[in-house]
């Protein structure tokens, strides 16, 4: 009887993968030799991978002194599409990066030192050589913002023929592009003690919180939220959560230090005269941190427990100014609406946000918060079974395959504080493993980690960004295991 439950079982998830992922290949592809295997991952073999990952990636993607990033590399057919990456496509390899260097120096501090001293000055030297050719995505414009004119060097989308040249007006540019920059950024300094990359970071932090809505309402509060860009009036998640955990991490950096910055506001008197005061940077960063933490608690929570997307509804309509006291100011943004889907980094960014700020502040909400949010994630994007037996599936459409990795970041933030996420964690060490021992092919693996490849080697195109999202997640998971 076993035995023949065994085999109806099997037979079953056979014509489950065959209606609903048609066109892919199997265990038994003989273009994919890789027998399934069911292993224990050891940190250094997590580092591994990906390091292997990482180095096949930048090689498949990467073309010319300029680190041109091409969006798709089908490993099948060694074909890379003229497509270009975005700066947000971009930043996932320095991500990667980021992220095996932490690695090693945890392997290090751990007390083998030999994966270390074999590769980190190689990963240092490809980290410096990505952030100079994401110049190539830079350029300058002048912006009225709430409280001031000014000229800014940021980050637009699209990559330009030239370094610094970059079109970054209007909508040319978004604050998250930014956020993602400076959260690598940070990691970059702590990794490598590059005063250069805290520069930029603070540079790119000061333009973002420029963008915050520090108008007022009628009972003199602030408005609050970060627009997505500012060319855009909606106020989104994913350009607020992801810059709370770098406000904490600045905030750290200079904690019991005398360094202060310039703090613009709007007088609470009148309720319209822009004001400056300098203020202490740690408890500049820390209190913006809560700040923003708060703004997007409690607009875009949800009542199951997840994070939407943005608030819409928004008056006025498009961007306008308005003259204050002889000055043009960009005017307040209310918006009514909170509108979706769910999706899971933006989860993500709020996880690593409450955990960095219980860490700091000691405040037992922040703890609550990311309990909450951690459960209710896990069961809002986590499906067991859906697609192999023993196995969550998260949902791949889109960008998902690197917004999962978001959240998976954020449970391990969250870790030392709740243990319960181990189990959450290693839903996705499963689904590498499985993807990785079963389809690895040329050195990449699939966009479905549980489902494999098509059976038409033309439809094989990967993402850079997954594949630098998969060996990031493989690296984060290496600094878990021997952090746990």
């Amino acid at each position: 009887m076993k035995i023949f439950k065994t085999i109806l079982a099997t037979y079953a998830l056979v014509l489950f993968l065959t209606s609903a992922c048609s066109e892919t290949t199997s265990d038994n592809d003989p273009d994919n030799p890789n027998p399934p295997v069911e292993g224990i991952n050891t940190p250094e073999e997590n580092l591994q991978r990906a390091m292997e990952l990482t180095d096949n990636a930048i090689e498949a993607h990467f073309t010319g002194a300029g680190m041109a990033m091409a969006r798709y590399y089908n490993p099948y057919t060694k074909v890379r599409s003229e497509e270009k990456g975005s700066v947000w496509m971009y930043t996932s390899a320095i991500e990667a990066v980021n992220a095996i260097l932490h690695g090693l120096e945890a392997q290090k501090e751990n007390g083998d030192a030999t994966l270390y001293n074999d590769n980190f000055d190689h990963y240092s030297e490809l980290l410096q050589q990505l952030y100079e050719n994401a110049d190539y995505y830079l350029g300058t414009f002048e912006l009225t913002s709430y409280t001031q004119t000014r000229e800014w060097s940021v980050y637009g989308v699209n990559r330009n023929n030239a370094k610094g040249s970059a079109d970054v007006g209007g909508i040319q540019n978004v604050y998250d592009d930014q956020m993602w920059l400076i959260r690598e950024l940070i990691e970059a300094y702590k990794n490598t003690d590059n005063e250069e990359y805290l520069k930029k970071a603070e540079y790119l932090t000061e333009y973002v919180l420029d963008g915050w809505d520090c108008t007022l309402d009628a009972n003199g509060n602030e408005i609050g939220g970060i627009t997505w860009g500012p060319g855009y009036v909606t106020k989104h998640s994913c350009s607020n959560g992801p810059m709370v955990s770098p406000l904490v991490w600045l905030s750290e950096l200079y904690k019991n230090k005398a360094d202060v910055t310039t703090s613009h506001y709007i007088d609470s008197s009148d309720k319209v005269t822009r004001k400056t005061r300098q203020i202490n940077k740690s408890e500049y960063y820390l209190d913006f941190a809560k700040k923003i933490y708060a703004w997007q608690k409690k607009y875009l929570l949800r009542s199951d427990g997840v994070y939407n997307d943005m608030m819409g509804g928004c008056s006025p309509g498009s961007p306008e100014t308005e003259m204050v006291n002889g000055t043009v100011y960009r005017k307040g943004i209310s918006c009514r609406d909170q509108v979706g889907p769910a999706i899971s980094y933006n989860s993500g960014t709020m996880l690593s946000g409450a955990a960095d700020l219980y860490r700091v502040t000691g405040d037992d909400q922040y703890l609550t918060d990311g309990r909450r949010l951690a459960d209710a994630s896990f069961s809002y994007f986590a499906k067991p079974g859906q697609t192999v037996s023993g196995y969550y599936t998260y949902d791949i459409s889109g960008f998902n395959d690197w917004f999962n990795g978001v959240l998976m970041r954020g449970y391990v933030a969250l870790f030392p504080a709740y243990g319960n996420v181990a189990n959450y964690i290693d839903s996705f060490q499963k689904n590498l493993d499985y993807g990785y021992e079963n389809f690895l092919y040329n050195g990449f693996l699939p966009t479905n980690l549980l489902v494999g490849w098509s059976y038409d080697n033309n439809k094989n195109n990967t993402e850079a960004m997954f594949n630098f999202a998969f060996s990031a997640e493989y690296a984060v998971l290496s600094r878990y295991e021997l952090e746990k």
